[in-house]
């Protein structure tokens, strides 16, 4: 009887069009299928909220601690009975440059809260179960305070977030209640790219507990190797001009911020300091690599002449001496984010999926047992590989000779050449070589037999002697030969095209599609492929400089930017050593005369072949005489 007059109302209720009882259906919850959470959730009903996290310093000085403005988005369902982990990037960009390719700006609505987040990270992660934040950075867009520029109150603003997240720090509405982060397991990453990239290593190296992984792109691991080289400064009061450029409240605000930036930075002697080590993450007085408890997905370009790659190549190896979980992407580009790497969008986010997934969610899906190391190493190739610098590259020491010429070779003992510190740009100092100039000494191999393929950190050792008490010394290794490369230079090596890709889920407001990219490509005689810079007081300390005495030989060595790159064959490998480098510094050239004992110099190169012998590396016995003036476009400053 029972079974039967059930069989009736469930017929009755079919009939009639009804939609049986909703505790029929279960809430959603975080899913997992093929080793990927799923698009469960709905983005459109995504709580969309505001808190302001308090920071443990008054940057501003006006008597009270500084607010962090959090801008929420979240699943609907969760909450206590749910809790969800938190992709997190904190900016200083929202309210000027904006992020990403097409310079989203957050858009609010009439209740303060965010109904546009910039990016695709809200469309694409929300409805699959995390919560994402985008973070005002202290002094900047609706946060309180003055930005610092790396420093104190920087990075403690970020870590008060992840503080909060755990129960270990307050945060309020705006009503001026307290807000709880009841919704979240307190599991966080942090990602973004340069100055956000910034902030998630200087938070991670806090050792804050909470922050489970970070995703750095194009990210400083030091201020001093972004704003110095070995003693040798790129821009003069960068910093305060950074900060005052990043807040946009009225400048009087914070001009007693950027007048100690400006004191404390020791532009007039290049030399690391204290404002420097606070601003050092790797070794520094407030933050150290020794103390990251997160894993670390790192992705830089070989070619940003904006954050130079060694602040990648220097944090990538502390790291690894500490046998942090890591895994990196090096491209070729210039200032790009990976999402615009042209043909790799799809990898990048399904491999950003992947990562999350398995350090925010602990989902086994294998992704730390690939290889560690995407590499471009040339236009059109990616390689994988297990991991950066290639495993097996040796460095390979290329001697300069008097005859001009460049190889395994040594040259004779009492060969010199010399040249004058004059200020000079890159074009003028790989113009004509193989002709005598004033301000530069050039050294070139014969053509190639075989491709040659560098990966890692050029060492260049040099034993010079001076007239003077120091000289700005510049080192290049130029690829002479037509070929077609990247052209990172203009436009940072990518086109905006009018076809766009989606990730995500969108609203009317918000939506997940971005216009897709190509690479610029430019057809040169040359490339110039590793920089390198130094004061040459600044040989055995940057915060203790030691003059030369003139007519004196000392040794100086210093590492140049590192790089990913393959000379092909019949191309020829040259060395140009000269003075000041006028593309990349606003330094004057000292005019002191410059002696190069070749001798007793050599350039370390890192190549992956094991063996190289010297037929591998002809030289000629006549000089060779390179392309004339070559226009190399300076590439253009975009530091967001």
């Amino acid at each position: 009887m029972r079974k039967s007059r059930a069989a009736l109302i469930a017929f009755a209720v079919l009939a009639a069009g009804v939609t049986p009882p909703a505790h029929a259906a279960a809430r959603p919850s975080i899913t997992v299928e093929q080793g990927r959470t799923q698009p469960v959730f709905s983005y459109a009903d995504a709580v969309r909220e505001h808190v302001y996290v308090e920071s443990s310093l008054d940057s501003d000085a006006d008597g009270r601690l500084d607010r962090v403005r959090v801008d929420i988005i979240r699943p609907r369902e969760s909450g206590p009975g749910l809790r969800v982990p938190v992709i997190i990037d904190e900016s200083p960009y929202y309210d000027n440059s904006g992020r990403g390719n097409e310079s989203e700006r957050k858009v609010y609505d009439d209740a303060g809260n965010v109904t546009k987040f910039p990016l695709y990270y809200d469309n694409y992660f929300v409805p699959r179960g995390y919560a994402v934040l985008h973070v005002d950075m202290i002094g900047t867009t609706r946060s309180d305070g003055c930005p610092d520029v790396g420093g104190r109150a920087d990075v403690m603003g970020g870590k008060a977030v992840i503080d909060w997240l755990n129960g270990r720090a307050t945060a309020y509405r705006a009503d001026g209640t307290p807000a709880a982060a009841d919704w979240t397991t307190g599991k966080a990453g942090m990602i973004g790219k340069s100055y956000d990239g910034t902030l998630a290593n200087a938070v991670a190296a806090t050792g804050v507990q909470g922050l489970e992984t970070i995703v750095p792109i194009s990210a400083i691991s030091s201020w001093y190797r972004y704003q110095r080289s070995n003693g040798v400064v790129y821009n003069y009061d960068y910093m305060s001009w950074l900060g005052n450029y990043v807040d946009t409240d009225p400048p009087a605000k914070c001009a007693a911020t950027w007048s100690r930036l400006d004191a404390e930075d020791g532009d007039d002697t290049g030399n690391h300091n204290p404002f420097w080590a606070e601003r050092d993450y790797i070794a520094g007085s407030m933050a150290d690599v020794s103390k990251v408890r997160a894993s670390v997905f790192a992705v830089h370009t070989v070619n940003d002449l904006n954050v130079k790659p060694d602040n990648f190549s220097v944090w990538w190896k502390a790291l690894g001496d500490r046998n942090v979980p890591r895994k990196i992407w090096v491209g070729q580009y210039q200032h790009v984010d990976p999402f615009d790497f042209e043909g790799r969008r799809d990898a990048w986010v399904d491999t950003l999926h992947r990562w999350f997934d398995r350090w925010l969610l602990g989902v086994d899906n294998g992704i730390m047992r690939e290889p560690r190391a995407d590499v471009q190493t040339s236009l059109d190739r990616w390689i994988t590989q297990r991991d950066w610098p290639a495993p097996l590259s040796v460095k390979v020491p290329f001697r300069p000779a008097a005859n001009g010429s460049f190889g395994l070779v040594p040259a004779r003992k009492g060969q010199t050449a010399a040249f004058t510190d004059l200020r000079l740009s890159e074009d003028e100092m790989v113009a004509d070589v193989g002709t005598a100039k004033p301000g530069r000494v050039a050294f070139t191999t014969g053509a190639l037999p075989l491709d040659l393929r560098m990966s890692g950190t050029p060492v260049v050792d040099l034993r010079v002697a001076l007239d003077a008490p120091t000289a700005n010394l510049t080192a290049l290794l130029v690829d002479f030969g037509e070929d077609s490369r990247i052209d990172w230079r203009r436009g940072q090596g990518i086109s905006t095209v009018t076809e766009e890709s989606c990730h995500g889920e969108s609203t009317a407001s918000d939506d997940a599609c971005y216009r897709k990219v190509v690479t610029n490509r430019a057809t040169r005689p040359l490339e110039i492929v590793a920089r390198g810079w130094i004061d040459a007081q600044n040989r055995g300390s940057l915060s203790d400089p030691s003059p030369m005495t003139p007519g004196t030989y000392a040794r100086i060595a210093w590492d140049t930017l590192p790089q990913e790159y393959v000379f092909r064959k019949g191309h020829r490998l040259a060395l140009v050593i000269a003075g000041t480098d006028a593309t990349y510094s606003d330094e004057a050239g000292t005019g002191a005369n410059v002696t190069v004992d070749l001798a007793a110099s050599k350039v370390l190169v890192p190549l992956t072949l094991s063996t190289l012998s010297a037929r591998d590396v002809p030289s000629d016995a006549a000089r060779w005489r390179g392309p004339a003036l070559v226009d190399l476009p300076e590439p253009e400053n975009l530091f967001y």
